[in-house]
């Protein structure tokens, strides 16, 4: 720039077009946005009866249709509901301190009107028989007329996003959409089970929910392996209430995604109130466990802010340490005096073709009418079944030469709590501890992810294991199916709900009952949504997590030489697919420290 240029004219005002579109970016993010706003104003409007349908073609979403027969609108309202900021929810800026509905800022259905062919079809409750029917494109009302229609609310959302094609380029595949509005459908009914819900898509039944208790929610939503094993919650302390039903210690995931909290009826998603119910089983569940919940948390509307995201997403709350503490107090009084002991069940061992004897070291059932239990020492059973696993790593790195490796020679000097492997350079005087479990990882996940395209090695069970999965999960696994069939899974539908496990992965192990096969497709469906190419990537660590040798199981001197000979074949040996590190050293001069040699 010259001197005494000047630079004018770099700031503008955006037209209406652009900001609405904007607006409509922050609050509907996907078709699942849009079903959330939908249902949650259905609920708004005091509605007992609830159905959301969901039409798809090759392309994606074209339709989302929510109706409810809710309290409905008038001809005036209806005109104002697809304006900005228009609501019925606050009066006042004072109002947003005591939000008791589910929307509230006025932006769910201009949001969705900006971006989409919106239809609304309402009456409002015993005004007659005529009701009033607007189409909004775009954000532009094009039709308006007088319908017979039935007391409620129906909205018909067409051509998502058509008007913003680069937010309708980076829509997933159906499937992972509809795992999307599965899990918020899910959220929903668990937050208010006294409503009814169906949930379709393309004139499929997805969802059916006549409305009844959490339980009943729970027992539609999970089925009767999850629902058997719940308990209720029930507390009143000195700021908040909670209500719900939580697991028996015996029944635990890996992670806490399936623990569903909602405030004032409200779903949130929050891992510091996950964690608080984690908190509250104390000792009864391993540390790396979380149990299954459904709790609703009643509080005063003054002390939590649900205008903190566009999407109502997160939420703040007042006191938010003494909340925390009593909704961890609120689950030990509900665990307190009830017989927690953990039910031996029949093992169903869903093996593989090859004969494979219980291992020692576990509860076995002999064929008695009252059948004693007897526990034996970890012995040649577990030994055996180390040697199988490390036969199979094996055979993966039979042409790598090992003067390539990063890691150097290192001298096997014993093992650490049946976890650590002592080692030193050969040669050398530092102390390198390797991780068996963080190390065997290493080696599966490579030896998978370098299958390339060869035929993945699968091990046909016996029997086939049935699972019952929620619809996010159900959702979830579809989209899936191809990357599992990759690695070696074989699973298909069987029957509404129910999917059926024929084959897994060979370097998963050859001992895996029921609950084994079910928390590793869990681990898997719990992260995130699928539909990118982080699938396979995802799918491989749970494989290799699941394969690897545990810690705390013993090894003879032969397998913990033979592992740390794998594991310098590795391209990588220094760290776990997860990034937990496989080995730490012990520098000399350190060790002469702590001794005060020096």
């Amino acid at each position: 720039m010259m001197e005494g240029e000047h630079c004018a004219g770099k700031i503008r005002i955006l037209d209406e077009g652009t900001i609405s579109r904007i607006a409509a970016g922050e609050v509907i993010e996907r078709p699942a946005s849009a079903v959330k706003e939908l249902v949650e104003n259905a609920l708004d409007a005091g509605a007992a009866r609830i159905e959301v349908e969901i039409i798809s073609r090759q392309g994606g979403i074209t339709r989302i249709r929510v109706s409810d027969n809710g309290s409905g609108m008038g001809p005036e309202d209806a005109n104002l509901a697809c304006m900005a900021h228009a609501t019925s929810k606050i009066q006042s800026l004072s109002d947003l301190t005591r939000v008791r509905s589910l929307g509230f800022r006025g932006e769910a259905l201009s949001s969705i009107a900006a971006v989409s062919r919106l239809t609304l079809t309402t009456r409002m409750r015993g005004a007659g028989i005529d009701g009033v029917r607007i189409v909004n494109e775009a954000g532009n009302v094009i039709e308006k007329g007088i319908v017979g229609c039935p007391d409620g609310t129906c909205i018909e959302v067409d051509e998502i996003f058509f008007n913003t094609p680069a937010r309708k380029k980076f829509m997933r595949p159906i499937a992972t959409e509809m795992a999307y509005i599965t899990g918020i459908m899910e959220r929903v009914i668990l937050s208010h089970p006294a409503v009814s819900f169906r949930v379709l898509h393309n004139r499929r039944e997805l969802i059916t929910f006549p409305g009844g208790s959490v339980h009943d929610a729970a027992l539609h939503l999970f089925g009767t392996s999850v629902a058997g094993l719940l308990i209720p919650v029930r507390y009143s302390g000195a700021r908040i209430q909670v209500d719900g039903v939580i697991s028996l210690p015996s029944l635990s995931r890996q992670n806490s995604y399936q623990i569903f909290i909602s405030i004032n009826d409200r779903p949130v998603q929050s891992r510091p109130l996950a964690l608080s119910v984690r908190k509250g089983y104390g000792t009864l569940l391993p540390a790396d466990r979380f149990p299954f919940a459904i709790v609703n948390i009643s509080l005063d509307p003054d002390l939590v802010d649900v205008n903190v995201h566009p999407t109502k997403r997160e939420v703040r709350l007042r006191h938010d340490a003494a909340v925390r503490e009593e909704i961890a107090k609120a689950v030990e009084l509900a665990l307190e005096g009830r017989d927690l002991t953990f039910v031996a069940k029949s093992p169903e061992k869903y093996s593989t073709q090859s004969s494979i004897l219980p291992e020692e070291g576990s509860m076995q059932y002999m064929p008695d009418e009252k059948p004693p239990l007897h526990v034996a020492e970890p012995g040649k059973a577990t030994l055996a079944d180390t040697e199988r696993r490390l036969k199979q790593t094996n055979l993966g790195f039979s042409s790598f030469c090992e003067a390539e490796s990063p890691l150097p020679e290192l001298e096997f000097l014993g093992q650490l709590d049946n976890t650590y492997l002592l080692t030193c350079p050969r040669g050398g005087e530092d102390l390198i501890l390797i991780d068996q479990h963080a190390a065997h990882e290493r080696i599966l996940y490579e030896q998978v992810r370098n299958a390339g395209g060869r035929e993945p090695e699968c091990q046909e069970l016996i029997a086939p294991v049935p699972l019952q999965l929620s619809p996010r999960e159900r959702s979830m696994l579809s989209s899936m199916l191809p990357v599992l069939e990759e690695v070696g899974f074989s699973v298909e539908e069987f029957g509404r709900g129910t999917f059926s496990v024929r084959a897994i992965p060979v370097i998963v192990g050859k001992q895996l009952d029921r609950e084994g096969i079910r928390e590793l497709l869990s681990s898997i469906l719990s992260g995130e949504m699928p539909g990118g190419p982080s699938d396979r990537e995802r799918v491989l660590k749970v494989i290799a997590c699941h394969g690897a040798i545990r810690g705390g199981t013993p090894l003879t001197d032969e397998q913990c030489i033979n592992l740390i000979r794998q594991l310098r074949r590795t391209s990588h040996p220094f760290s776990c697919p997860h990034g937990r590190p496989t080995m730490v050293t012990f520098k000399k001069r350190d060790l002469d420290n702590l001794f005060l040699r020096t």
